[in-house]
């Protein structure tokens, strides 16, 4: 235990008082990890400083790698890394994962290869009330499942390798409670852009956010970790949902060998995962959940977005003079004016993909807006699924059909034109409608624009060659 315990708790405190080793001083612990995920990106120079320490990864079980960053997606087999460097970058994590016992090694021709976040959570390793690392920012998309995810340092990736635990500084406490019912037509991707266009890209900046209300309880699990996902776009140090029915059924389905009394335990103790009546927050945000439109990003960040017919807003609008400074920034690397509505606006590239909306609800999602329908003239449209299993997943049910036929290029797993690590790269001046997590400067090719939509509205603007509403189709 560690500091005064409040007689209240947050879902945060709840998590934290479970994995607190030592503490430190007021504001720092020693927190055990339950499980850390690693990529071929930033984790070389973790597991190098292992060698020179001449230490080995002691709980080795609890460590997952997978090649996601830098992996060619074309529709090819074998997957060959035809880059040097990149082809070095995933033999020395597989190299690494063998001198520590990893057996947990996903490389570019494993079926269980993917998007770590994917891989980790269809394979049930993420549970309730768990600490999940990874040197990703994007770990807080766990805690849909009501786990503490967050990314990490080099650094600390080495000290989590060689002791299974982390200096962690605590972070303020922030509830973000949507009460209502999205209207139809409004997806969690939109929810996700309307909480960044309320509280700001820095609005929970140093915070762990909770998410409470009925809003938050009608979206499914893979909704809550979209979510969860962007909430890191706000400068979020985590992001958590307390786990509920749905949560507890989408676990078992995941892991089927967790029976018996160890289930029945486990069911017990992830009834404990929610907050206290009465728990304080440092931070409170309300939304009312019946607001939300289907979203579309104007700038380059994603907090710069607006409903599809809404006008793009006047920087001048903005009272924060940072804000408003950005907003200009943002609008002339697009290429836009205020005013404009994105309705107005044509795309040449469609990109479905990426830790945020490539799991197999969502392509489920943007398939039935395909069904029928071919990409316009002019358009290049590519869907990369989350994981290898999503992928067959999707060519058993007919979907990945469906994209082929409405003339998507179908292709292999990877995290792909999401930060252009691979040959997956737009050129300057082409304009993206992406259901990734960053419309920022470059992110998808230099001079490239981005554009963060839901996979609905990514599929709409495929057929329809702009930015379009996708209730209309």
């Amino acid at each position: 235990m560690f500091g005064e315990v409040p007689m209240a708790r947050t879902l945060y405190r709840k998590i934290l008082d479970k994995h607190v080793v030592r503490a430190i001083d007021a504001n720092t612990v020693l927190l055990y990890v339950d499980l850390h995920f690693a990529n071929e990106y930033t984790s070389p120079q973790a597991f190098a400083g292992l060698v020179e320490r001449g230490v080995k990864a002691p709980v080795p079980d609890a460590h997952l790698c997978v090649v996601d960053h830098i992996i060619p997606s074309a529709d090819v087999t074998p997957r060959v890394i035809a880059d040097a460097a990149s082809l070095r970058q995933a033999e020395t994590l597989e190299a690494n994962c063998r001198r520590n016992g990893i057996d947990a090694f996903y490389g570019a021709n494993d079926p269980h290869q993917g998007i770590e976040h994917v891989v980790v959570a269809e394979q049930g390793l993420v549970r309730p009330g768990m600490v999940v690392i990874c040197g990703d920012s994007h770990t807080t998309t766990h805690g849909a499942l009501g786990a503490l995810g967050f990314g990490i340092g080099t650094s600390e990736i080495e000290h989590i390798l060689a002791t299974q635990t982390l200096v962690y500084r605590l972070a303020k406490t922030m509830l973000i409670r949507i009460d209502g019912e999205l209207p139809e037509g409004s997806t969690a991707k939109d929810l996700a852009l309307t909480v960044l266009r309320t509280i700001s890209a820095r609005g929970a900046l140093g915070h762990v956010v909770e998410y409470q209300g009925s809003a938050v309880d009608a979206l499914s699990i893979e909704g809550r970790m979209t979510l969860c996902n962007l909430t890191v776009e706000a400068g979020a140090r985590g992001a958590l949902i307390a786990p509920d029915e749905k949560t507890t059924a989408w676990v078992e389905a995941h892991v089927p060998d967790l029976a018996g009394e160890e289930l029945e335990a486990a069911r017990s103790f992830w009834r404990t995962l929610a907050p206290d009546e009465g728990a304080v927050y440092d931070r409170t945000v309300t939304i009312d959940a019946s607001s939300v439109r289907p979203m579309v990003t104007w700038g380059t960040s994603p907090d710069q977005c607006t409903a599809i017919d809404e006008p793009i807003p006047e920087p001048e609008s903005f009272a924060d003079p940072i804000a408003r400074a950005a907003a200009r920034r943002g609008l002339a690397y697009q290429g836009l004016e205020p005013g404009m509505t994105m309705e107005d606006v044509p795309v040449q590239h469609v990109f479905i993909g990426s830790c945020t909306n490539a799991r197999l609800a969502d392509l489920r999602a943007a398939a039935g807006i395909l069904r029928g329908r071919h990409v316009a003239p002019g358009v290049r449209a590519q869907v990369v699924p989350g994981s290898m299993e999503v992928r067959r997943q999707a060519e058993e049910e007919g979907i990945a059909q469906i994209f082929r036929d409405a003339g998507f290029e179908w292709r292999k797993s990877g995290c792909s034109l999401c930060l252009c690590m691979n040959d997956d790269i737009l050129e300057a001046g082409v304009r993206c409608a992406s259901t990734t997590n960053r419309n920022f400067e470059g992110r998808q090719g230099r001079g490239a624009r981005t554009h963060l939509v839901s996979p609905q509205m990514a599929a709409a603007a495929a057929v329809t060659g702009r930015f379009t509403d996708w209730r209309r189709l």
